[in-house]
């Protein structure tokens, strides 16, 4: 496209999309020297005046949000019938064209970029902005998996009766997507920016969307009244019952019914990667009818713990009690105390020694006496290895820990138990607890030398996220891999970027102007780039002489690889015609044959009174040869060398006469006394010797004709 430029700021470079209500163009602030995205309003929505407020109001309330995920806007206006907006540019893609390039998404995927979405819809919401237009082409996803909700604002220019609008573009791209609530066109509210959000999660897991129809106002019918499908893929992969209970929440036909804030559901998002099974922690409503919303399932709090010794009875209490008080009673009286002789020091240590063992086998856990009931266990899936070894050890039990790797359970957190919760375990025995160590770890490979599609491929397929860089080289095959960090060998957690530096081959040659130059300065001017000339066609052109060049493929100022060959058509001049025999004739028939052949002329006048006065002696061409068109053929003709007399000719007839002497007539002076149109005197004189090409001035009777 050509460059434009608004308000004498905004350069219009390439247009990376187009949609019903708008176009968009990269482009240049050339005040702030940085790149933007600029969006330019289409004019059959320019003329319209209440659009164009709606526009301008909603873009000013847009320009406010700044977060990292909503598309920043930084400026507004419009010049002539032009209304455009200067947003952020986002290197990356759209959410629409990941779905439609690899189908349903990864669960882990789906709940980060959900969670993503709620950030930037809880910010906007609480800016008193509603989207109304949530969808995928709307999401944009950024090299390093941020993602950035744009287009807020726009959406709402439109009537909020967006289903009755009859402008093509405005309902076909987002009828799949809306809310019943604004296919009726009831008031809105953030409930309906998440009923759209819950369509774009169930086209992120499924691949597909849930409602579909022949036309928009099928679609939007069924947005009101059918019931949510279930979440089923085209694989038979499983969806997590936790994130299924979100989905179908999020799709209830009464707002009541739906999650009422993005925080709400981005706090149900991460408890469903904790727990996927969970899918009882959300309540669901099975009808329309308005209902208040239970949140989220809260951990239970512990059993109580147990004592490390038996019960006492309630009678070895009271004997306690009575005993306390007999005792104190008898602290008046003073009672005799009877000495017994000391045993010896080795039968005191070998009594200590069996009273030691009996008690540890006696009160010991597990023994004779002591506590033998099982023990119930709690659920210590979800909490932090430490958490649980302290609950155990708390009721007596131990811990064995297995490091597991998961894709959705944190580092150090227990990913599962073994037994299960509830099951009850004797006293003493350990829990193995399987806790994470983070993500899966993958070996990197040597990717050097792979094409960028099958290195791509690879690393998507061991679940890493490829980061490309092009950089041209001439020794390295174009399109394949030049390096790569992390290195090969090394362990990383899936998910992990892994740069590429993939070759774009030489650097391209810049194409050199070649029109208009001859066959051999165009042959030096391609080789001294490292290009090649090929001589495609010849032509016959009148106007271009010949073995210059008429023109080339591909044009200047192009870029080629190095080596490329140059197509050029070449001119062969006019075209070869055959010389008529003009000798003998006088003059003025040699030159009416020529000029009627397509040759022109050249005489050469030379003093022969042998010959007749003004006939050809001698031509070049020869007859019977070739020349080209309009080239000239030299005429060597006899004169006298001498004026001849013209007095009495009338000027047609004087002018012929002088020609064939091998004269030009000169000045003409009218007025002199005779036949009126006559010639009365030549100046010089008749017979008067004169140099053959020179001028002979004429005196005309009578006034000029």
């Amino acid at each position: 496209m050509t460059e434009r430029l608004l308000s004498n700021r905004y350069r219009l470079e390439n247009r990376i999309g187009a949609g019903g209500m708008a176009t968009v163009y990269s482009g240049l602030d050339t005040v702030l020297r940085r790149r933007v995205a600029i969006k330019e309003l289409r004019p059959q929505f320019a003329e319209d005046e209440d659009f164009v407020k709606r526009f301008y109001t909603e873009a000013h309330h847009a320009a406010k949000l700044s977060h990292p995920n909503v598309v920043n806007i930084y400026d507004v206006g419009h010049e002539d019938d032009t209304y455009f907006i200067v947003m952020e540019l986002v290197d990356g893609t759209t959410l629409a064209e990941m779905i439609e390039h690899d189908g349903r998404l990864p669960e882990p995927v789906v709940i980060d970029y959900a969670t993503q979405i709620c950030a930037g819809l809880a910010y906007a919401h609480r800016q008193d902005l509603l989207h109304r237009d949530i969808k995928p082409a709307n999401i944009l996803v950024t090299k390093d998996d941020v993602v950035k909700l744009s287009d807020f604002g726009i959406a709402r220019a439109v009537t909020t009766q967006t289903v009755t609008v009859t402008q093509p573009g405005l309902v076909m791209g987002s009828v799949f997507y809306l809310s019943p609530e604004q296919a009726q066109g009831h008031e809105l509210h953030e409930t309906s920016d998440l009923y759209s959000l819950g369509v774009v999660l169930f086209q992120m897991l499924t691949g597909k969307l849930p409602y579909t129809g022949e036309s928009p106002i099928t679609v939007a019918l069924k947005h009101v009244s059918s019931p949510v499908p279930p979440l089923e893929t085209d694989d038979g992969s499983e969806i997590s019952p936790a994130l299924r209970a979100i989905v179908t929440k999020l799709l209830q036909k009464d707002p009541a019914d739906r999650f009422q804030s993005a925080t709400e559901v981005a706090t149900a998002l991460r408890e469903a990667r904790e727990h996927p099974s969970a899918a009882s922690l959300f309540d669901v409503a099975a009808t329309s009818v308005p209902r208040e919303m239970v949140g989220l399932r809260t951990i239970p709090n512990p059993r109580p713990r147990p004592t490390l010794l038996p019960d006492r009875s309630r009678t070895a209490e009271l004997r306690s009690t009575q005993g306390r008080r007999f005792a104190k009673e008898a602290d008046a009286e003073v009672v005799p105390v009877r000495r017994f002789p000391t045993p010896p020091l080795p039968l005191i240590i070998v009594v200590l020694i069996v009273a030691f063992i009996g008690g540890f086998m006696l009160f010991s856990r597990g023994g004779f006496f002591g506590p033998s009931n099982p023990v119930a266990l709690d659920d210590y899936v979800g909490r932090s290895a430490g958490e649980a070894r302290q609950a155990l050890s708390a009721v007596g039990l131990g811990a064995n820990e297995v490091p597991t790797a998961s894709e959705t359970v944190p580092k150090g957190r227990v990913i599962r138990q073994d037994p299960p919760p509830d099951a009850k375990v004797a006293p003493r025995s350990a829990v193995t607890l399987y806790v994470s160590t983070g993500l899966p770890l993958v070996e990197t490979i040597d990717l050097r030398q792979y094409s960028r599609d099958d290195a791509e491929r690879y690393l998507r397929n061991a679940k890493l996220v490829p980061k490309i860089t092009l950089r041209y080289d001439a020794k390295a095959p174009k399109d394949h891999v030049m390096s790569q960090s992390p290195a090969a060998g090394l362990q990383i957690p899936i998910r992990s970027v892994v740069s590429l530096v993939v070759s774009q081959g030489p650097k391209p040659i810049a194409v050199p102007e070649l029109v208009s130059l001859t066959l051999s300065d165009a042959q030096q001017s391609a080789q001294r780039r490292g290009l090649k000339l090929d001589v495609s066609e010849r032509v016959q052109s009148d106007a271009i002489p010949p073995d210059v060049v008429v023109s080339q493929n591909p044009p200047s100022g192009s870029h080629v690889d190095p080596g490329s060959t140059i197509s050029v058509v070449v001119s062969d001049g006019a075209a070869m015609l055959d010389v008529p025999d003009v000798g003998g004739r006088t003059i003025s028939e040699a030159l009416a044959e020529l000029q009627s052949a397509g040759l022109s002329s050249k005489i050469n006048y030379v003093v022969d009174r042998s010959a007749p006065v003004g006939t050809v002696l001698q031509q070049d061409p020869a007859p019977s040869g070739q020349a080209r068109k309009n080239s000239p053929v030299t005429l060597t003709v006899a004169v006298p060398g001498n004026v001849p007399n013209v007095v009495g000719m009338q000027l047609d007839q004087a002018r012929t006469a002088l020609q064939n002497a091998g004269y030009a007539v000169g000045m003409l002076y009218y007025g002199a006394n005779g036949e009126p149109g006559k010639v009365v005197r030549s100046e010089p004189d008749p017979n008067t010797a004169l140099r053959p090409g020179e001028a002979v001035a004429l005196h005309i009777a009578g006034p000029p004709q």
